[in-house]
């Protein structure tokens, strides 16, 4: 496969540009490998996404990457599926963005369906020695995605400042609103403090978005259209399709913050009108916690294992298409002015200090959920350790060294070492 790379100043190539209309299929085969070993939840995804298309295929610089992550982190929704959505946009148009989200989603989507199928069969995951090993190459993806981030984002000791700032606001509101609160803190030191460019900084360059100004605005039309009407035609039709396509589409359209933030709403959209039983939706969620890839792929277990019709594989469907809809309308309606609005000069320097904040909103998630959720013994310390000297310094793909961690994990258990 051919990859996309970017000048200094991140514009893209001439053959780059020619391969954009045959690049659905590479960012697809791309994506599904992050889907497949991508664990850890939304934070640790981002972190994969970097390594990945940053990194090491340098489909986009650093700066642009830390831009659709801050634009993401304001949008309600998954902000890293968001993400994968926004880069597979830039480099393949309308098509990029479908692939991206369909390689990232279908994995998880598809073992959450078969779970709900085949939910009794399966014991409790808390305790399988792989899923140890997974959250501990997690901890190595973050630290590394900090550690990469903070060297080109925060290299001075204002930035770095802004990052410890940011991190110290997360852990004392340890919610989505303290993520918000944080990049919003940034954007006003960053104006206030941060005004002029550093010297050797990239201009600001088009990140070269290929949908219409007037689609886009109407992308955004609809995105407020379904969120208002949906309800109304449910009512008015009282079917349950219709029903169902509401839930889960106000769920993903209502909760900022992603991932982990979703699943009380979840929880009671489907559990409190008798659609699914509450010992199967802890069932469900206990599974999610084992599942790489994005974490609203629990409305595939949920669509599929509800009792009304549809239910099976066309509810687990519907609910998963309905659930990522809103995602789908407002990246496409939100970049295009994101991408124009990033070049004024007020913006540029409240930027300076929102990609700083990002630094440190990643900073306070590699300690909690993703540090405190994994390293609980120095075997455990050890065996994040070596990850993160494989990827950092002997530079493993990311997929090699979920394996191996996988493999180390399971071992552990083997030889005795608790979970």
């Amino acid at each position: 496969m051919t990859s996309r790379s970017e000048s200094p100043e991140g514009t893209l190539s001439e053959p780059t540009r020619h391969s954009l209309m045959s690049g659905a299929v590479e960012i697809f085969l791309v994506f599904l490998r992050l889907g497949c070993t991508s664990f850890g939840g939304p934070v640790a995804h981002l972190g994969y996404i970097r390594a990945e298309l940053v990194a090491k295929r340098r489909w986009l610089t650093e700066a642009t990457f830390a831009d659709i992550v801050a634009l993401c982190q304001f949008m309600p929704g998954p902000a890293s599926s968001q993400t994968g959505m926004a880069i597979g946009l830039l480099r393949g148009g309308p098509a990029g963005m479908f692939a991206a989200w369909f390689g990232f989603t279908l994995p998880s989507a598809l073992a959450m369906t078969l779970f709900a199928y085949g939910v009794t069969e399966i014991g409790d995951l808390s305790q399988a020695g792989w899923l140890r090993g997974l959250k501990l190459v997690a901890v190595a993806v973050v630290a590394q995605a900090v550690w990469g981030m903070a060297r080109t984002l925060a290299p001075d000791r204002n930035r770095a400042s802004v990052a410890v700032a940011a991190c110290l606001v997360c852990l004392a509101v340890p919610s989505s609103l303290g993520q918000v609160a944080a990049i919003l803190l940034g954007a006003i030191i960053g104006i206030t403090l941060l005004p002029g460019e550093a010297p050797g900084a990239d201009k600001p360059v088009s990140m070269g978005i290929r949908i219409p100004t007037g689609l886009a605005a109407g992308m955004l039309v609809a995105f407020f259209a379904l969120l208002f009407g949906l309800p109304l035609l449910a009512d008015a039709t009282g079917g349950h399709f219709v029903r169902l396509v509401d839930a889960f589409y106000r769920a993903g359209s209502l909760v900022f913050g992603g991932g982990h933030v979703v699943l009380p709403l979840l929880q009671a959209t489907v559990v409190a009108p008798g659609w699914v039983d509450q010992n199967l939706f802890l069932a469900g969620y206990g599974a999610t916690q084992a599942m790489p890839g994005p974490i609203f792929t629990f409305a595939a277990f949920l669509g599929a294992a509800e009792t009304p019709s549809p239910n099976g594989w066309v509810g687990a469907l519907v609910a998963t298409v309905s659930i990522f809809a809103s995602s789908f309308l407002l990246v496409g309606g939100l970049l295009p002015f994101w991408d124009t609005l990033r070049h004024r000069t007020g913006v540029r320097a409240a930027l300076r200090g929102v990609n700083a904040a990002v630094v440190g909103v990643l900073l306070a998630a590699l300690f909690t959920p993703i540090w405190t959720g994994a390293v609980h013994t120095s075997a455990d310390f050890g065996l994040g350790l070596v990850a993160f000297l494989l990827m950092t310094l002997w530079a493993l793909p990311p997929w090699l060294v979920v394996l191996l961690g996988a493999v180390a994990g399971e071992a552990l258990v083997r030889f005795g070492l608790p979970v």
